[in-house]
C-alpha cells in the first residue's frame, strides 16, 4: 500500500497505519481524508489484517485538526459536504469488523480528537492534548465529534469542552474516561502492540461480534440491542471457535483458534 500521506506496515496480522504529514502536525486535508477512507476499507477486507493501530507521525502530534486553509474556503453547501464526507470516513473506522486501536501520540484536536473517538480503544502517551477547539473557529465539530464525545464522557462534559473549546491533557483524559492508558511516550507503540498481541489471541470470531454489538448500543433501544447481542451470541456458540474454547477451558489450556 502506498500513500503520500500515510505510511503503512503490516507485520504479525497487525496493520500500523501513520497519518505522515509531521510538518503540517498530521492535519487532515482532503487528500489525506481521502487515503483514510482508502486504507481502512482495504484493511478490513484483508483477511490477513486482525487489528489496526493508528498513530501520528513525529513526536508533537497525532493530528492537530483539520486543513485550516480548506475549511477557510467552506460556504454552507460545500460546508455541509465537507462534513459529510469526514463523517463516512469516520464511521468506517468506527464501524470497522476489526479492532482499531489509536496510539495518541501528541495533539489530538479537531478532526484529530474526532478521529480518535472512532477508533474502538485509546491509547495516549504522556504528552497528549485532546480538545474540540472548532468554537474558535465559529464552527463547531463536524466529523461526529459532538455526538462521540457525548456518548463517551457524557453529555455535561462534552458540551463544556466544546462550547470553551479548553484542551485537557492526557491525565485528565483517562480520568474521564476519554483514554483507556496512559503510557510515556516511548512507550506508547509498543504497549499498543502489546494489546493488539493480546486481542490476536483471542477469538476472532467473537471479538468482530463483540465490536459490533458494543457499536449498536446508542442506535436501538435496550430490547432490540439484546435480541441483536442474543443473535451474536448464537451465531459464536456455531463456530468451531466455540467448541476449541470451551473444550481448552476444560482442559486447562490454553485454546487453539483457527477462526472458524
Amino acid at each position: 500500500m502506498n500513500y503520500e500521506n500515510l505510511l503503512v506496515e503490516i507485520k504479525e496480522k497487525i496493520a500500523v497505519v501513520k497519518i505522515n504529514r509531521p510538518d503540517k502536525l498530521n492535519a487532515l486535508n482532503a487528500a489525506t481524508m481521502d487515503e483514510l477512507k482508502n486504507v481502512f476499507t482495504e484493511l478490513n477486507a484483508d483477511e490477513s489484517v486482525y487489528v489496526i493501530i493508528l498513530t501520528g507521525g513525529g513526536e508533537k502530534a497525532f493530528v492537530a485538526g483539520a486543513d485550516i486553509s480548506e475549511l477557510n474556503k467552506l460556504d454552507m453547501i460545500s460546508g455541509k459536504e465537507f462534513s459529510e464526507k469526514g463523517q463516512e470516513v469516520f464511521n468506517i473506522i468506527e464501524n470497522s469488523v476489526k479492532p482499531v486501536i489509536a496510539a495518541v501520540n501528541g495533539f489530538a484536536l479537531g478532526g484529530g480528537c474526532e478521529i480518535a473517538l472512532a477508533c474502538h480503544i485509546r491509547l495516549a502517551s504522556e504528552n497528549a492534548k485532546f480538545g474540540q477547539p472548532e468554537v474558535n473557529l465559529g464552527i463547531i465539530p463536524g466529523y461526529g465529534g459532538t455526538q462521540r464525545l457525548s456518548r463517551l464522557i457524557n453529555s455535561g462534559r462534552a458540551i463544556e469542552y466544546i462550547l470553551t473549546g479548553d484542551m485537557i491533557d492526557a491525565s485528565e483524559a483517562f480520568r474521564i474516561g476519554l483514554v483507556n492508558h496512559v503510557y510515556k511516550q516511548s512507550e506508547l507503540i509498543d504497549k499498543a502492540l502489546e494489546m493488539a498481541q493480546k486481542i490476536i489471541s483471542k477469538g476472532q470470531n467473537a471479538v468482530r461480534a463483540a465490536i459490533k454489538a458494543v457499536n449498536i448500543v446508542d442506535e436501538v433501544p435496550g430490547k432490540e440491542g439484546q435480541n441483536f447481542e442474543a443473535s451474536l451470541f448464537a451465531i459464536c456458540c456455531g463456530t468451531e471457535d466455540f467448541k476449541e474454547g470451551t473444550k481448552a477451558f476444560l482442559e486447562k489450556r490454553k485454546p487453539k483458534f483457527t477462526n472458524t
